[in-house]
C-alpha cells in the first residue's frame, strides 16, 4: 500500500486528508510521490504534451523571456483532460524582471492588494519604496512590524476580482499590464489557444508558512478560455484534484519558473496550494541570473534587446528581491474573464 493510500484508507474526504498530510510540520511529510516535472519522470500518471511550437516564433519567445518554443517541455496528467504542466520555459535571465514586476510594478496603484482593505491608499501607494531600507539592510534586526512588502498577500489587476462576492464586474477595472499580457499570450499560443485574451490577474505572495486552501476557480464568465499559473521564487506542493469536492488529487512540485495550463475539463477542478517548500539551492540559483546592468543603473527604460519587454534589473532592485525570493513563492494567475461577445450582467 502506498503512503497516499493510507492516508486516505479512512474514507473521509480524500482531498483534504491529502491537504493536511502535506502541510503538517510534525512530523514532516514524505515527498516521495510528489510528481517533479523536472526530475526523472518514472510515474505512469504522466504524460507527455505535444504543444504547437510553429505557432510561436523565436523572436516572440525571445521578447517576453521565454527559450524557443521547441525547446519547452510539456506534460499532462492521465484523468486530468486539459491539463498542461511546462517545466520553467523561461531564458535564464529574464526570470529577475518578472520577479522585479510582480514586487515592484504590479502592486502599484491603481491596481489593488490586500493593504487596501485596512490602510489608506497613500499608505499603499508605494509600496516597494516603503519596504526597501527593511529589506536591503544584510543582517536586519529582529523587528516587530514586518515591511509592506513582507506583509502583501495579493494584488489584482485588470478586472478586480472581489473576494467578498466571488465576482468580477464592469466598473472595477484596470489596465492589464502589457507586458503580462505579451508572456500570456505566448504561453497561450504554444498550447493552442490562439485567441486567448487576458483580462484578469491574481498575484498571491506566500511566505514560508503560508498555504492555499482547496478551491475552484469559476468566477470567471466563459470557462472554455484556459486559466494560465506562472511559479517565481520558492518551490510549492500543488494538488490537483477533480470535478467534485472530494476526488483525491495528484500532488506535484512547482519551481521556479514553472507554468501551468489548466483548459478543458480540468479548468473546473478542485485545487489547493498545501505548504511551501524550499527550492533546491542549485538549481534556484541557476535559474535565477540577473544579467549585468551599468553600475550607476538606477531606473532603467531601455528593453535588454530590440523590442523585447525585457527591462534591465539593477543590482539594487535585484537584492531586495532576492532577499524577499529567498524565503518567499510568487503565483501570477492570469485569466480571460469574458469570452467573445460576452458582457457583464447589468446590475
Amino acid at each position: 500500500m502506498s503512503k497516499m493510500a493510507a492516508v486516505m484508507e479512512s474514507g473521509e474526504d480524500a482531498f483534504k486528508q491529502l491537504f493536511k498530510f502535506y502541510k503538517r510540520r510534525k512530523p514532516p511529510p514524505d515527498f516521495s510521490e510528489v510528481i517533479n516535472f523536472s526530475g526523472n519522470l518514472c510515474t505512469g500518471k504522466v504524460v507527455p504534451i505535444k504543444l504547437n511550437p510553429t505557432a510561436v516564433s523565436d523572436a516572440a519567445a525571445s521578447r517576453v523571456g521565454l527559450r524557443p518554443a521547441l525547446d519547452w517541455r510539456a506534460f499532462g496528467l492521465q484523468g486530468c483532460p486539459g491539463f498542461i504542466f511546462i517545466s520553467d520555459p523561461f531564458r535564464k535571465d529574464s526570470q529577475p524582471f518578472w520577479i522585479r514586476q510582480c514586487l515592484k510594478t504590479y502592486p502599484q496603484k491603481p491596481n489593488v492588494c490586500n493593504l487596501d482593505m485596512h490602510m489608506s491608499p497613500c499608505d499603499t501607494q508605494d509600496i516597494w519604496e516603503r519596504s526597501v531600507n527593511s529589506l536591503s539592510s544584510p543582517t536586519p534586526p529582529r523587528r516587530q512590524e514586518k515591511s509592506l512588502l513582507e506583509r502583501l498577500r495579493w494584488v489584482t489587476l485588470g478586472y478586480q476580482y472581489n473576494w467578498d462576492t466571488k465576482l468580477y464586474s464592469a466598473d472595477h477595472y484596470t489596465p492589464f499590464p502589457a507586458d503580462l499580457q505579451s508572456l500570456s499570450q505566448q504561453i497561450a499560443l504554444g498550447c493552442g489557444f490562439g485567441d486567448f485574451r487576458p483580462q484578469a490577474g491574481i498575484l498571491n505572495y506566500y511566505r514560508s508558512d503560508s498555504s492555499l486552501g482547496i478551491h475552484v476557480d469559476e468566477s470567471e464568465l466563459d470557462h472554455s478560455c484556459p486559466l494560465l499559473s506562472f511559479c517565481f521564487g520558492q518551490s510549492a506542493i500543488f494538488l490537483l484534484g477533480g470535478k467534485q469536492r472530494q476526488d483525491p488529487p495528484t500532488a506535484m512540485f512547482m519551481h521556479s519558473g514553472d507554468v501551468m495550463v489548466m483548459s478543458g475539463q480540468s479548468r473546473l477542478f478542485y485545487h489547493a496550494v498545501p505548504r511551501i517548500v524550499p527550492a533546491n539551492p542549485s538549481l534556484f540559483s541557476s535559474k535565477l541570473q540577473n544579467p549585468p546592468a551599468p553600475p550607476d543603473l538606477q531606473t532603467q527604460t531601455t528593453p535588454l534587446e530590440t523590442n523585447s519587454v525585457l527591462e534591465p534589473v539593477s543590482e539594487q532592485d535585484w537584492a531586495i528581491c532576492l532577499r524577499y525570493i529567498e524565503s518567499s513563492r510568487i503565483n501570477v494567475t492570469v485569466r480571460q474573464v469574458l469570452g467573445p461577445g460576452q458582457s457583464f450582467p447589468h446590475s
